[in-house]
């Protein structure tokens, strides 16, 4: 049975003369998306709200520094290849493209521990997941629209600087020989990108997942993923235990799984005099005597892991649905 609705104006009411006769409501008569429009809808908003789209200026400031840190490098190196007139790769000049994630590492563990926590902590705190899940949305399509929001950003400092510097590479001259090796590069940069943010999502929506404060939960996302990478390396190049506890080194087994994706095996620098002194410090020496396949493993595991931690706090929350 359909509702009440206020009765069209006359053609002779006015604005001051107008006035409600009756109050009602009318059904939804417009397009029914289901699940896949309210998820598009969340992972846009969600990316948006990251990235500080539609917001003041205060909330544009962290995201784009980050954008910014990771992607300025990038625009140095093009630059340089230019002026120098020399193939920057091929002569050592500069880095190779899997060296340049060594630049975002930084931009990387800032976005994370800065900007992704309010993804998920603002939601429970103004009460927006509770209306979220009065939708065709459930709590599973709810993180997962969240988790794909993260990684998508994510994926612009993974993905995007190394991506200009294979674009602004192969203008300059000092690109890969050949379209085969062109592609090659290509997928190796997709694909690094696309495992790193992976791990580092799930990792970080677990640490935001624990508390309901950001502030905790930026703390708990920057103990993990620096303070993981500390702790592995003095067990392991300090106290000399299995280099196998790296898999417990966040940052380092993803960069690590990085490397194999682009076919690098890595160094040993322990092992080489020409590479280190004996008693020298080198974090992440042992990471290149790690097999393939346990690295690929251990990054699942942390995807594992980080989604485990989320679900089951999220199964735990008392909402109205």
């Amino acid at each position: 049975m359909s509702d009440p609705v206020a009765p069209e104006a006359s053609a002779g009411d006015t604005a001051d003369t107008a006035r409600i006769i009756d109050q009602g409501y009318r059904s939804y008569d417009g397009p029914r998306t289901g699940l896949p429009g309210s998820v598009r809808s969340v992972v846009r908003y969600s990316v948006r709200h990251t990235l500080g789209l539609g917001r003041p200026a205060r909330h544009k400031i962290l995201p784009w520094l980050a954008v910014v840190i990771a992607l300025v490098p990038a625009v140095v190196f093009v630059g340089l290849a230019v002026v120098l007139n020399v193939d920057m790769i091929e002569d050592e000049i500069l880095p190779d493209y899997h060296e340049y994630y060594g630049f975002i590492t930084t931009a990387l563990f800032f976005y994370c521990g800065i900007v992704v926590p309010d993804i998920l902590v603002s939601d429970r705190r103004n009460g927006m997941l509770s209306l979220y899940l009065s939708t065709p949305l459930e709590r599973w399509s709810y993180l997962s629209s969240k988790a794909l929001s993260v990684a998508l950003t994510l994926a612009v400092l993974t993905i995007g600087p190394v991506l200009f510097l294979l674009v602004a590479y192969t203008i300059e001259g000092s690109g890969p020989d050949g379209l085969v090796e062109w592609l090659k590069i290509l997928v190796r940069i997709i694909a690094s990108g696309a495992a790193i943010s992976a791990a580092f999502t799930a990792a970080s929506l677990a640490a935001a997942s624990l508390t309901d404060r950001r502030a905790f939960a930026s703390v708990g996302v920057i103990l993990l993923l620096w303070g993981s990478q500390f702790i592995t390396a003095a067990l392991v190049e300090v106290a000399e235990l299995s280099e196998q506890i790296y898999a417990f080194d966040l940052g380092g087994i993803a960069d690590e799984f990085k490397n194999r994706i682009y076919g690098i095996e890595g160094l040993d620098p322990l092992g080489d005099p020409d590479l280190s002194e004996e008693g020298e410090f080198l974090p992440g020496a042992s990471r290149g005597l790690l097999s393939t396949r346990f690295v690929v493993a251990a990054n699942l595991a942390w995807v594992a892991l980080g989604t485990s931690v989320v679900w089951w706090r999220y199964r735990r929350l008392a909402l109205s649905r």
